[in-house]
């Protein structure tokens, strides 16, 4: 039987715009544009681009043991973030395997959850089912709230001409509520590109307005409208995880990498004591980059050999846009995770040499 995907309510616009639409995490989403994903991503890189991100899912957490009840339920420690903070965290299973990862926004009152589109209904049974000691509210906004990214070192100079607040006074990792556009709006200095950018959340029904309002006003700084692929090729290259790729209900924050946002000395959480035995023993694999060696573009699910045995699979892997290097993100088990170490992809049944090489592969401006 077939699948009904959901459709964002700025579907029209994106087939407007040339959009080649695909099944994305149960939605129908923009792969690319006419421009490509090549050059997409290089809009990011070099001025800004605007992404319709609404199938991701918005989830308000209220009431007095809000801030503990998201304390237990991640690993991060959500006491550390100031009023108007924001915190990236780990949801994890009791073996320490991820469930989701996700972005924490702390309001005037209440907390938003940011989680993958892929794990909403999952995300909010967990949530609820976790929440039974707690005194506390969750409601899930995703349908009336909507989502948009927009990043880019010209990021900040295209939505101030559209905003009634000062952007330099809301600093990389915090939010405020201004205008965007004439609309209320949760301008959150976060973003998933590995540029300094933003992620806007507003009422559903002005989708178009600020869209299009986007648009136009960043048209001459070079804002393009980017599709999944340059948006999945962006990550890639600060080696940002991306979950059901390198984080999954196998894959612990300590094997991924993650392990800084992991906080023992904030109490009891879900997943403490199997993640530190994680911490104290070593994980017994890790994620790594790779660079190849020989022309060939590494893919997911491809195998990594060392001395003609097969040691672990590639979680993601490309050309890289901005380098143009072919680079790759793999679990290995941690012997092999050292950089300088020589392993092998094998790529359409044919062993190609690469190289374990330091992540993150690129690193924006202004964060050098």
């Amino acid at each position: 039987m077939e699948t009904l995907l959901r459709r964002t309510k700025l579907y029209d616009e994106h087939l407007a715009l040339g959009g080649r639409m695909v099944p994305f995490a149960g939605w129908e989403l923009p792969v690319q544009y006419e421009t490509g994903p090549t050059v997409e991503h290089q809009a990011v890189r070099t001025a800004a681009g605007l992404f319709d991100i609404d199938h991701m899912a918005q989830i308000r957490v209220s009431g007095p043991d809000a801030e503990a009840f998201l304390n237990y339920l991640q690993t991060a420690d959500v006491r550390r973030v100031e009023p108007m903070g924001a915190q990236y965290g780990v949801m994890t299973y009791a073996d320490g395997g991820v469930v989701d990862d996700i972005f924490i926004y702390r309001l005037e009152d209440v907390w938003w959850v940011i989680v993958n589109a892929s794990n909403r209904a999952k995300d909010l049974s967990w949530m609820h089912a976790h929440a039974t000691d707690f005194e506390v509210e969750i409601a899930d906004l995703s349908d009336e709230t909507y989502m948009l990214a927009l990043q880019g070192p010209k990021a900040q100079a295209i939505l101030q001409r559209v905003t009634d607040i000062d952007l330099a006074a809301v600093p990389f990792h915090t939010c405020a509520w201004a205008k965007v556009a004439g609309v209320q709006t949760l301008i959150g200095a976060t973003g998933y590109t590995g540029e300094y950018g933003y992620e806007l959340f507003f009422p559903a029904e002005q989708a178009v307005h600020v869209w299009r309002t986007l648009l136009e006003t960043g048209k001459d700084e070079g804002l393009l409208p980017c599709g999944l692929a340059a948006r999945d090729s962006l990550r890639f290259e600060p080696a940002l995880p991306l979950y059901g790729h390198e984080l999954t209900a196998h894959i612990d924050p300590f094997t991924a990498g993650l392990g800084i946002f992991v906080r023992f000395d904030k109490g009891d959480f879900i997943g403490r004591d199997a993640l530190l035995k994680i911490k104290l023993e070593g994980p017994a694999k890790r994620l790594v980059g790779f660079e190849m060696q020989e022309t060939a573009v590494p893919r997911e699910g491809y195998t990594v050999m060392v001395n003609g045995e097969p040691i672990g699979s590639v979680t993601t892997g490309m050309k890289s846009p901005t380098t143009g290097r072919f680079l790759g993100l793999a679990i290995v088990p941690a012997p092999y995770a050292a950089p300088g170490t020589e392993i092998a992809i094998v790529v359409r049944d044919k062993q190609k040499k690469a190289v374990v090489v330091k992540r993150p592969f690129y690193i924006p401006a202004y964060r050098r």
